[in-house]
């Protein structure tokens, strides 16, 4: 313990696990504790199903119906991966998908009117019959010209731009291009790109159109959804970066209690742990690690509810996402409904978990998710939790203490990786390189090919 380190990392939620593993493949030496026995912090999944009952404070233990306990591992943040996106990109990077294996999500649906539909998200489906009561006729040959536009979209191609300046129109002004009308808006910008609010609307479209194109590409890969989800639970991706990290020299150890970060003229040098100092020139945290560093934006309620049933709607599906858009539910942000199952080794047989999340906007959270939970009954059991959102005071260049975010309401993993990529920059001065990733690309395709199962059709 009384050594030097180029990088210390705190907490082994997956920010901190990918971070560690990208610095220990860049030749640093890395040491890596945590306070807690478990890998994953607050993006772990938590098995058996005891503990999860213990850890809510639900009194007594899970009823026979629910089966056996280890035969669960359920999920505390809700996210899935996207097939082309930037988690998947440093999955290659690093050749973590040697120890995961995944399943492709089998639908993704928005809400509309208290009912919810299949996302129409290729040309063939903005055409097809089996989206009524979301678009009208017309509407749909709108639509489906809007996305040959977006797919032959090419920033370096000024030719592809049709009269739309990608740095000055607005999204606002390319939806009236091309005649779209409100519930249209609503799912593409909130089921297709992505966002939690419409401030996009009015910023310039560029973001959005390759938002939309990472949509569509994510499911030109497997055709059922964009999303990847990691058999055994989301607790396997940290754990996955963590073998990475060791294989590279890096130095675990769990169960750590942290004393104090000693910081000498402002300036980190090391981390305190029963009575014994270890140096370090960076270190990199979570936000529990150093609360007078960070400060309180938000918060988030996310509702774990287990189901005996597939999700009313959805095909029968063992997995999928919703997203109730905000202006269907009088909201100033997205509501988000994120499902697995048995299928995924993460539930036993014939159970499925539902996690919903969003944005906390008013002092009654349990009132604001309402719309989503009746899509669900009946609920088996549900377990609520609210959860502040914490971000660093500063960026850390003077103290060397860099501090990540705590997990939005998005199903998606592409604001955390923009957080590790963010936090990259400021402790190496460079960007991060994906480059690398390219060179890998037909290594990584027969990869997770071998990895991926379409699941049952």
């Amino acid at each position: 313990m009384n050594e030097e380190y180029d990088v210390i990392v705190l907490g082994t939620g997956l920010t901190e696990c990918i971070l560690s593993g990208i610095m220990s493949v860049n030749g640093k030496k890395v040491l890596h504790m945590d306070r807690n026995p478990y890998y994953g912090g607050e993006s772990a999944s938590i098995t058996p199903l005891e503990d999860l009952y213990k850890r809510f404070k639900i009194p007594g233990s899970p009823p026979e119906s629910m089966g056996r306990g280890r035969d669960w591992n359920v999920d505390l943040i809700p996210k899935f991966l996207m097939a082309n996106g930037q988690l998947v990109k440093m999955l290659l990077y690093t050749e973590v998908t040697r120890y995961l294996d995944f399943k492709v999500t089998e639908g993704s649906f928005v809400y509309k009117g208290g009912k919810i539909y299949k996302v129409p998200s290729t040309e063939a489906e903005a055409l097809a019959s089996r989206t009524p009561g979301l678009m009208g006729l017309f509407e749909k040959r709108r639509f489906r010209k809007f996305l040959v536009y977006v797919a032959n979209f090419d920033e370096k191609d000024p030719r592809t731009f049709e009269g739309i300046d990608p740095k000055k129109t607005t999204m606002r002004e390319v939806y009236k291009k091309f005649d779209l009308g409100q519930d249209v808006i609503d799912f593409t910008g909130h089921a297709l790109a992505l966002y939690r609010t419409d401030d996009y609307l009015d910023q310039p479209c560029y973001e959005t159109i390759n938002r939309i194109k990472l949509y569509s590409e994510s499911l030109a890969r497997y055709g059922k959804s964009p999303y990847l989800y990691p058999l055994y639970g989301l607790g396997e991706l940290p754990q996955g970066f963590a073998r990475l990290s060791a294989i590279y020299g890096g130095t675990y150890m769990l169960n750590k209690p942290i004393e104090e970060i000693i910081v000498q003229n402002g300036k980190v040098i090391g981390v305190k742990s029963e009575g014994e100092i270890a140096r370090c020139k960076q270190l990199i945290c979570d936000p529990s690690y150093v609360k007078d560093r960070v400060e309180k934006v938000g918060q988030v309620i996310r509702v774990i509810c287990i189901l005996s049933h597939p999700i009313k709607n959805t095909n029968d599906a063992n997995s999928c996402q919703i997203i109730i858009p905000q202006n269907q539910v009088n909201r100033k942000s997205d509501i988000y409904v994120c499902m697995i199952s048995f299928a995924h080794n993460v539930a036993a047989q014939g159970k499925y978990i539902a996690i919903v999340s969003t944005t906390v906007e008013t002092k009654e959270p349990e009132k604001e998710i309402r719309p989503a939970l009746e899509l669900l009954e009946p609920i088996e059991q549900k377990f609520v939790s609210i959860s502040d959102l914490l971000v660093p005071k500063d960026l850390g260049m003077e103290s060397q203490i860099f501090i990540s975010r705590t997990y939005d309401a998005t199903t998606h993993f592409e604001t955390t990786c923009d957080d590790i990529k963010n936090i990259y920059k400021r402790m190496t001065g460079s960007e991060f390189d994906f480059e690398e990733m390219k060179r890998k690309k037909n290594d990584f395709i027969f990869c997770i090919m071998s990895n991926v199962t379409a699941g049952p059709k």
